[in-house]
C-alpha cells in the first residue's frame, strides 16, 4: 500500500516540482527537449539491451538451462522502458538504471534471491536446484487398447444436438 501511495501520489508531485525547477533554469522548451531526448535514448537502449537479453535467454534454453536471470532482466527492461516513457527526470533516472547492464544484473540477482523454484516431482513446496528441462530417466508405459465404437459415437452426437 505504501509503494502505491508513493507511485501515484508522491512521485508525480516530485516530478512536477523538478520539471518546474529545471524549466525555470534552462527554459520550458529545453526541458521538454531534454525529456524527449531521454525517451529516445531510452528506447534505443531498450531495443539493444532487450535483444541481447533475448539472445542470452535463447542460448540458455538451447543448453537445457532455465533462463531465470534473463527473465528477471526482461521484466526489469520492461519496467525501465515504461519509466522512460513517463515524463520526468526521476522516472527517467530509474528507467536508465533498469536499462544499464550492470545495475540491471544487480537488481535481477536481488529479485531472484526472493524466488523459490518448486519441483513438483519432489512434492509441493520442495525447492530444488534442478532444471525443469533436465532429462527424465524413468520411462512410464501404459498399455491398453483403443476401439472406436461408431454406435456410441453417433448416440453421443445425437445427445449433443438435443435429439434422443
Amino acid at each position: 500500500m505504501r509503494l502505491l501511495f508513493l507511485a501515484f501520489v508522491v512521485l508525480p508531485i516530485v516530478e512536477m516540482t523538478i520539471l518546474i525547477k529545471v524549466g525555470s533554469i534552462i527554459g520550458a522548451l529545453n526541458t521538454i527537449g531534454l525529456v524527449l531526448l531521454t525517451a529516445v535514448v531510452g528506447a534505443a537502449m531498450l531495443r539493444q539491451q532487450g535483444l541481447a537479453t533475448l539472445m542470452r535467454a535463447n542460448e540458455r534454453l538451447n543448453s537445457g538451462e532455465l533462463p531465470a536471470r534473463e527473465v528477471a532482466e526482461g521484466i526489469l527492461l520492461a519496467v525501465g522502458g515504461a519509466l522512460l516513457i513517463t515524463p520526468g527526470f526521476v522516472t527517467d533516472f530509474a528507467g536508465l538504471l533498469c536499462l544499464m547492464p550492470f545495475t540491471r544484473r544487480w537488481l535481477a540477482t536481488r529479485v531472484l534471491r526472493r524466488i523459490v523454484v518448486i519441483n513438483t516431482r519432489q512434492g509441493f513446496g520442495a525447492s530444488s536446484g534442478h532444471s525443469p528441462f533436465s532429462e527424465v530417466h524413468e520411462e512410464i508405459i501404459i498399455e491398453g487398447e483403443f476401439r472406436r465404437d461408431e454406435d456410441t459415437d453417433a448416440s453421443r452426437h445425437e445427445r449433443l444436438d438435443g435429439k434422443r
